[in-house]
């Protein structure tokens, strides 16, 4: 990989890029590691193909970006802590990933940016839809953005795992939970972003319930508009890498009872804030 960007091709107007001429399995250069920060930075989520690398390689990729995130739903004891599996097949009665959601934005520190790699694949369909939540943001009425700047969004983590990643081993009060704001301002790029989804967040702090509800409702159909979107048709050994600070993704379910299987590590972050805008 070059140090210009005429090896990432975008894939939609608002967000993707397609990045050739990398081997991710091999320790990036100090050159291919600022180049693809910042073409994530430009894009949001990256794409590659044919990119086969072992869980160590994974993981060492990762690392490279700061110090993995271990899922809060990871068994105990797991060989990989670092590693989530995203498995589903025949005896499969939910898909990791199955709603609009932005990766365990229910922790206090969320993860700043996922690495997913898909191994095995069904025939057809498996495909994960990403959406631009700084298109999300920069799409609402100049009123609408004030109010969410004023707001606190409270994301549950219970709702999400019980039953699910962690097949209900985790106690109920280690469930993460966390309140953010409802804008998030992205620290290397300075630009906001909508930080609510249908994954994690259950409501606004300052809001009553039924105002809660109704604005949260709209907003998690906002964030699914098309236009602010893109859609992944993996092959097998293709990675995925967004984010988290400005998106969110979808993993559409429409292949049961065929079986799909990859691997995901996500990068620590920051604890997300909101700096608003200045005027002028």
């Amino acid at each position: 990989m070059t140090g210009t960007y005429s090896d990432v091709t975008p894939i939609t107007p608002v967000l993707g890029g397609m990045v050739t001429g990398l081997d991710l399995s091999a320790p990036l250069s100090l050159e291919q590691f600022e180049v693809l920060e910042q073409a994530l930075h430009d894009h949001q989520v990256l794409f590659f193909r044919e990119q086969p690398m072992t869980l160590e390689q994974h993981k060492s990729l990762g690392g490279r970006f700061g110090e993995l995130h271990v899922h809060p739903a990871a068994p105990k004891g797991a060989e990989h802590p670092e590693v989530l599996v995203v498995h589903a097949d025949a005896e499969s009665t939910f898909v990791p990933g199955g709603l609009w959601h932005s990766d365990v934005s229910c922790d206090e520190i969320p993860p700043m940016a996922s690495i997913l790699r898909i191994e095995q694949l069904p025939a057809t369909g498996g495909d994960t839809m990403f959406s631009s939540m700084y298109a999300a943001y920069e799409a609402l009425s100049d009123r609408m953005q004030r109010l969410l700047g004023e707001l606190t969004a409270v994301h549950e983590g219970r709702q999400y795992y019980v039953g699910r990643y962690g097949d209900g081993h985790l106690r109920d009060e280690s469930y993460p939970s966390a309140e953010h704001p409802a804008l998030r301002t992205h620290p290397r790029t300075g630009r906001t972003a909508l930080y609510v989804n249908e994954g994690f967040t259950v409501g606004f702090k300052e809001l009553k319930r039924a105002e809660s509800d109704a604005l949260l409702a709209f907003l998690i159909k906002h964030c699914a508009s098309p236009e602010f979107t893109c859609r992944f048709r993996w092959e097998a050994n293709s990675v995925a890498f967004w984010d988290n600070r400005c998106t969110q993704h979808f993993a559409i379910w429409d292949y049961y009872p065929q079986t799909r299987h990859g691997y995901r590590v996500a990068v620590k972050g920051d604890r997300p804030f909101y700096a608003p805008p200045t005027a002028g």
